[in-house]
């Protein structure tokens, strides 16, 4: 499985970017895939994933009610909707899947759990 992640860029506090996950390759093996960041300095963390298999979708509490996953099934695409940035947004964000198998939903938090990562992708937020 191969993960393009893109939709990175510059914004002001409050604005919006859509940050877009393309998978390609042994598609049918993915379970869930999910979005982390890791800003400088920080440890990786957990921002949202969403089941392919029947697009539950769970996000960390600091950006509930802000970001919304999703997934386009005909492109094989999950995208991150993020509204209302704050500067403490500003990170590289980068996507990950899950295959092979189907895991407690508690599992999905730790990036460990992931077996594909994609190329990272930076938001900068300004304040």
């Amino acid at each position: 499985v191969q993960l393009q992640a893109c939709g990175g860029g510059l914004v002001r506090t409050g604005g919006s970017l859509r940050l877009s996950c393309a998978a390609s390759g042994r598609t049918d093996y993915v379970y869930d895939v999910g979005w982390f960041r890791q800003a400088p300095g920080k440890e990786r963390e957990f921002v949202a994933s969403i089941r392919w298999t029947d697009n539950s979708a769970y996000a960390a509490d600091s950006v509930k009610g802000r970001f919304t996953i999703s997934r386009d099934y005909a492109r094989n695409t999950v995208y991150l909707q993020m509204n209302s940035l704050k500067p403490d947004d500003t990170a590289v964000y980068s996507c990950a899947a899950i295959t092979g198998r189907l895991l407690s939903t508690r599992f999905l938090y730790l990036p460990g759990t992931y077996d594909y990562w994609g190329q990272g992708t930076l938001v900068t937020v300004s304040s």
